[in-house]
């Protein structure tokens, strides 16, 4: 008798356990809203959620005023929440009583955006000066050296040596140099500072002082800006941050530029080979065409030169939240083919609001019979391309499928514009 109640109650308490699980799988972690629009929502969820705003007077709860700065919601019922002015509120899912999940509303500006499509050389240069490895140094005794093993990892960046801020590899060289001294090092490691000490080796290959690292300054490539926005005079582009090839790190930039770029090839895209643009990036003032100030998970931000703002070719769109994509018909802007800014026919396959990657909020498949003939999909370099669906902007192309080059994924528009706030 024991035994089967166990078992019932055990049963019980695993069916009310994957219950829980699902719900909370369910529930967003962030929710974004348009500042002064209606949204509406429609969880159909037997718990409740108890919205607490930093402002009072500034929530709409189904069209009518909320005095007080919390709420309390049904959410088994849909429901319309509005904000009249910027504002960041704390939600509380539970049932019973009980924290379920805790999630953020943000509020972005009501404010259109520029779609842009333009294909750019990129450069950036770091915050002082990535390690990429360490290695040997064979020194002038005939022994071989590992002085930087242990001290310096993969991913540090060296912001200053012998209290002198390093800007390049050239000048980390000629400190090594000075006198073969110990070097003291001052490094960014994730997100905290430490200080280490090195003492460079005589290297019987050179005859000059090393410390056995392998560093990288700088970087460039060529992708698309996504938009221009009017309102705060700030661009943003590729829709996903640039990574260092050799540690797959996020770098953090110093300062950088986006520039002209001349294709001279387009590598069509092949089932396992992912295709890419190839071309010259041109650095001259001319072609200067802005800053890189940010690089981060949600794209590349910047300001655009005033004399180059010329590329941008398209009239403000609006933009559309996730919740407002649809399956079915879209369109991304691109340059690629050399002939201005055009629009090529997709579709969206399937939209991933609860994905925990960004980067990939949208699955769409390029369908125009043009760019097929030309891409054979989504290749390298056309990063960053504005989805547009019902004439609004819904986000950005990001990346594609290795094994399916019609493929790809897409970020949310609303993603990035949360990310150029915080400039």
């Amino acid at each position: 008798m024991e035994k089967k109640l166990f078992k019932i109650l055990f049963s019980l308490f695993f069916c009310i356990s994957i219950i829980f699980a699902s719900i909370y799988i369910s529930l967003p972690e962030e929710i974004n809203i348009i500042e002064g629009e209606k949204h509406l929502f429609s969880f159909n969820l037997p718990i409740e959620a108890k919205i607490n705003s930093d402002k009072k007077g500034v929530m709409y709860l189904n069209n009518e005023k909320v005095k007080e700065n919390e709420i309390n919601v049904d959410l088994n019922q849909p429901f319309s929440l509005k904000f009249a002015e910027k504002n960041i509120s704390d939600v509380d899912f539970n049932i019973f009583g009980l924290s379920l999940k805790k999630a953020k509303i943000d509020t972005i500006p009501n404010q259109k955006l520029v779609p842009v499509g333009k294909i750019m050389g990129i450069r950036i240069f770091t915050d002082g000066i990535m390690v990429l490895g360490t290695g040997y140094v064979n020194g002038e005794d005939g022994k071989i050296y590992e002085p930087s093993k242990g001290v310096l990892k993969t991913g540090d960046l060296i912001l200053e040596a012998n209290d002198k801020e390093i800007s390049d590899k050239d000048m980390l060289t000629s400190i090594v140099q000075e006198d073969g001294k110990e070097i003291k090092l001052k490094i960014k490691r994730k997100d905290n500072i430490v200080y280490e000490k090195i003492t460079p080796i005589m290297s019987n290959e050179d005859d000059m002082y090393k410390i056995g690292i392998w560093v990288r300054d700088s970087t460039q490539g060529i992708g698309t800006i996504t938009y221009y926005n009017p309102h705060t005079g700030y661009y943003g582009a590729l829709g996903h941050g640039i990574l260092d090839v050799d540690t797959n790190e996020l770098m953090t930039i110093k300062t950088g530029k986006i520039l002209k770029a001349n294709i001279s090839n387009i590598k069509r895209g092949e089932k396992g080979t992912p295709g890419e643009l190839m071309g010259i990036i041109i650095d001259t003032l001319k072609t200067n065409f802005g800053s890189v100030v940010k690089n981060t998970e949600y794209g590349i931000f910047g300001e655009l030169n005033n004399k180059n703002k010329s590329l941008i070719e398209n009239n403000e769109l609006s933009i559309a939240l996730k919740e407002e994509i649809k399956i079915g018909k879209a369109y991304i802007y691109s340059d690629i083919l050399g002939k201005g800014t055009e629009k090529y026919e997709v579709k969206i396959e399937r939209i991933n609001s609860l994905n925990y990657d960004i980067s990939k909020g949208v699955i769409i498949k390029i369908t125009d019979k043009k760019l097929l003939d030309k891409t054979n999909g989504i290749i390298q370099g056309m990063s960053g391309s504005p989805i547009i669906q019902n004439d609004k902007i819904i986000g950005a192309v990001t990346h594609v499928f290795v094994n399916d080059p019609s493929k790809g994924y897409g970020i949310f528009i609303e993603n990035m514009l949360k990310e150029e706030k915080n400039i």
